[in-house]
């Protein structure tokens, strides 16, 4: 980037900036569309569905509707985990909620494993040896302690009377199974390097070890 021409440069930003805001806008949009329709439509077709009388009827057309709503996020270019989400804020407003909620456990916890041991796949433990050549372990390390602090300061920033704000700073630290997904979702598509996916990895995983012992010694306070 350093060799560059300054235009080059600038027109490469430019690039940039409009890509992310153009994403930032279809996702925007297929959210507002997404949950619009879908709490519309939802409580008739899930008291429709709930007459009939098979056995696992309502958790499979959830699934479905889920499934669909994440395909429709991919084919507009987003990733699906969007539409799953959207899927999931629609199907929380109906009045089935707690059935459909008790009934996908079983399946969560025969997937969740899954999805964890196909993102560790991934992970060179070479790169974060300190003493490897190209090791990420720094940036591991400096990416976690990023992530800790911003949002520690952001719980702190906020004021509200009788709210532990730092309670709520260290309850946002983790990053969680959504981190991941989209890490690996920038390495399927070549966005990020192994180099780079295995800090990213490396640090929801830290980030996600530290907060229940921290917040366990606050709460004692």
């Amino acid at each position: 980037m350093a060799d560059l021409p300054i235009g080059c440069v600038d027109v490469i930003a430019d690039h940039l900036l409009g890509t992310v805001g153009w994403l930032s806008a279809k996702a925007a949009i297929f959210l507002v569309l997404a949950i619009a329709v879908g709490i519309w439509m939802a409580p008739t077709l899930v008291r429709s569905i709930g007459r009939m009388q098979a056995r696992g009827t309502l958790i499979v057309y959830s699934a479905v509707f889920a499934v669909a709503l994440a395909a429709a996020a991919d084919l507009m270019g987003l990733a699906a985990i969007i539409g799953a989400f959207a899927a999931g804020l629609v199907l929380a407003t109906t009045e089935r909620r707690q059935h459909i909620e008790e009934r996908i456990k079983p399946v969560a916890d025969l997937l969740v494993p899954v999805f964890f041991v196909t993102i560790g796949m991934h992970v060179e433990p070479v790169l974060l040896n300190p003493f490897a050549t190209n090791a990420q372990f720094g940036i591991a390390m400096l990416l976690t302690a990023v992530a800790i602090a911003s949002k520690v300061a952001a719980g702190l920033a906020v004021y509200q009377p009788r709210v532990q704000r730092l309670v709520v700073g260290v309850g946002m630290v983790p990053r969680g199974e959504v981190g991941l997904i989209f890490a690996g979702t920038g390495l399927s598509a070549g966005v990020i390097a192994e180099n780079v996916y295995s800090a990213l990895v490396i640090v929801v995983m830290l980030t996600t070890l530290v907060t229940p012992s921290w917040l366990k010694r606050l709460y004692r306070r």
